[in-house]
């Protein structure tokens, strides 16, 4: 039976494991939204069919859809992947989706927190937001999960932890003024220390340059195993992205984790630099807070990959990296399947294939 509980994950045993422990379900939201995905978002569901196949060979895949799209959605979807009805306002799970916590009795909640669409009416990228804001509480629901309103603004994608107590993230996001104004680092680390029983908080100064949502940290760094992380890497020092991946790696190395282990840190290729051309610039509708004009300089990254049960999904971007970062991913995870999707078009709605799934572990 489903309810919200007003305590909080610490007090009640909980924590948020990490992504590289069992999982029972991936969930993932359809996309539609005309001023975001090109073309009536045709191209984009070709590629999140992809990705939910992909995923669904080692983990069964909830797809969300809306009541238009529903025969769409199931047409274009094999019977295995599971279709719920629900409202929302654009297709990033990670960001609206609940963080699921567990304990040592089998147990499962999730921690639904606040979504004001990255950054409200300050630097929001759309308004209204509020069926997107409901949707965690709906996915745990269905899953007849209880769950925990977390009193901050969060988005899945600004955190990565390790399961053993340490979360990383960046000060650019969950400190920007369009999140949590009245709140400062120590009180934010508070929250995230309650909400999800961790003991260490990382933080690096900085996301992906040009990254819409404030830095991101899940499209700078992937979590591989407590104690080490991947880090997207740029070799250009004209680059902006340069200085920032320098900033990173000095904040991972020179902090430990919550076991205190000095963090081994790899470098990934940064694909591109990668830009909308002008001919995927003129199927977008046009959009108050989303630039989908042609030139402007996408947000890509390696790093935004999934890691589910034994599988890595991850997106193919540039051909020049694309097979050297397969390699880099078959060292990193011994035994597990490797899967390159060709993700341009998620890329093109300003995320990546972390970005539109969120794990639900197994109990």
């Amino acid at each position: 039976m489903s309810k919200q509980i007003e305590s909080t994950p610490r007090q009640d045993g909980f924590r948020m494991p990490g992504e590289h422990e069992p999982q029972s379900a991936v969930w993932m939201i359809w996309p539609e939204r005309c001023d975001n995905w090109r073309y009536g978002a045709k191209p984009a569901q070709s590629t999140f069919v992809e990705v939910a196949n992909a995923i669904s060979q080692t983990t069964p895949v909830t797809m969300v859809v809306s009541v238009g799209q529903f025969e769409n959605a199931r047409s274009m979807l094999p019977e295995h992947i599971r279709l719920v009805e629900m409202s929302s306002d654009d297709s990033w799970m990670r960001d609206v989706g609940p963080s699921y916590v567990v304990n040592g009795d089998g147990e499962r909640r999730g921690v639904d927190w606040q979504f004001n669409a990255w950054g409200g009416l300050l630097d929001g990228l759309y308004f209204p937001w509020d069926k997107d804001d409901a949707v965690a509480k709906k996915v745990c629901e269905i899953n007849q999960d209880s769950s925990y309103r977390a009193p901050i603004v969060l988005e899945g994608g600004s955190i990565h932890v390790d399961g053993e107590g340490t979360l990383y993230t960046t000060e650019e996001c969950l400190l920007h003024p369009s999140r949590n104004p009245d709140m400062d680092r120590e009180q934010i680390e508070q929250v995230l220390c309650e909400y999800l029983s961790v003991d260490k908080v990382v933080w690096i100064p900085s996301g992906l340059y040009n990254d819409e949502t404030n830095g991101h940290v899940d499209n700078l760094i992937h979590v591989v195993q407590p104690g080490e992380v991947v880090l997207t890497w740029c070799e250009d020092p004209s680059d902006p992205q340069y200085q920032i991946s320098r900033s990173a790696l000095d904040a991972l190395e020179t902090q430990t984790d919550a076991k205190g282990r000095r963090i081994k840190v790899h470098k990934i290729p940064m694909p591109g630099p990668l830009y909308i051309t002008d001919e995927e610039a003129t199927g977008v509708d046009i959009s108050d807070g989303m630039e989908r004009v042609a030139g402007e300089r996408l947000a890509g990254s390696y790093a935004n990959y999934l890691v589910s049960n034994d599988q890595i999904i991850y997106p193919l971007l540039d051909t020049k990296y694309d097979s050297e970062m397969e390699a880099i991913l078959n060292d990193l995870y011994p035994g597990y399947r490797v899967t390159g999707i060709n993700a341009r078009e998620i890329l093109l709605g300003g995320g990546n294939i972390h970005c539109i799934t969120q794990q639900v572990p197994s109990i």
